[in-house]
Parts: structure tokens; sequence; C-alpha cells
């Protein structure tokens, strides 16, 4: 995960320089002065990179490296069993469905349409996590 760490401090690093610089530019080229929407965009991406980043380097420390963190690693590391993907679920669908109908309900806003989006997506939210729990009886 230590690459994964790298590649968010550096989005972080540079989404900051730019916030400084969009600042700096927005500040003397336009008679209003520095232009807030846009800082506290690019601040608040180089605050969301930070924070992704930093949950990666905690979780790194906490797990044995991985293949792709060593450098004497070899790509026959990394065979094997990589954990179960369900080969034909249509929960996610239903899921980005549900997403859909709440972010058109947040646009109108529409608020019986956004209370019948979260349900239905806590339906389907279920629907995926209990897909293959069958329960004591069924063995």
């Amino acid at each position: 995960m230590k690459v994964e760490a790298r590649v968010f401090d550096i989005v972080t690093v540079f989404a900051f320089l730019v916030a400084i610089v969009y600042a700096v530019m927005t500040g003397t080229m336009t008679p209003d002065g520095v232009e807030p929407i846009g800082t506290v965009a690019l601040i608040l991406t180089g605050a969301l990179a930070l924070l992704v980043g930093s949950y990666f380097r905690f979780v790194a420390r906490r797990i044995e490296p991985r293949p792709e963190d060593r450098e004497e690693a070899e790509i026959s590391d990394g065979a094997g069993e990589l954990g179960f993907f369900s080969p034909g679920s249509y929960w996610p669908v239903a899921l980005a469905a549900c997403a859909a109908i709440g972010g058109v309900a947040l646009a109108f806003f529409q608020v019986w349409l956004l209370i019948l989006a979260i349900v239905a997506l806590l339906i389907a939210i279920g629907g995926l996590v209990f897909e293959y729990h069958t329960g004591p009886s069924h063995h």
C-alpha cells in the first residue's frame, strides 16, 4: 500500500501547489480579488488526497509488505488467489441505479424521490452484502 500512499501524496502536493498558484493568479490578475470557489475546491481536493494517502500509509504499517511494495519482488510473487469475486451479481447494477436516482433527486431537489432512492439504496446494499449468506440451516 506504500505505492498507493505515494501516489496520493503526489496528488496532495500538486493540489496544494495549484491552489496557491491559483489564489495568487486570481488575486493579482482580476479586480475582484481571490476567487474563493476554485481556491477552496483545490484545497479540499488536496485535503481529500491527504486523507486517503494517510489511510493507505496507516494500513501499510499494519499489513505485511505486498509484492508491489518490495523492490526485489518477482512477478511470480503476486500470483495466486486474490479473493472471491461474484461471477454474476446484479446488485452492483441496482446500487448504481439507486445512486443515479439519488443524484437526480438531489439535482432537482425532490425530497420524495430522495427518500425513495435512499430506501432502495439500503435494500440494494443489503442484497449485495447478504447475497451469499444462506444461514445456518442451508449447508
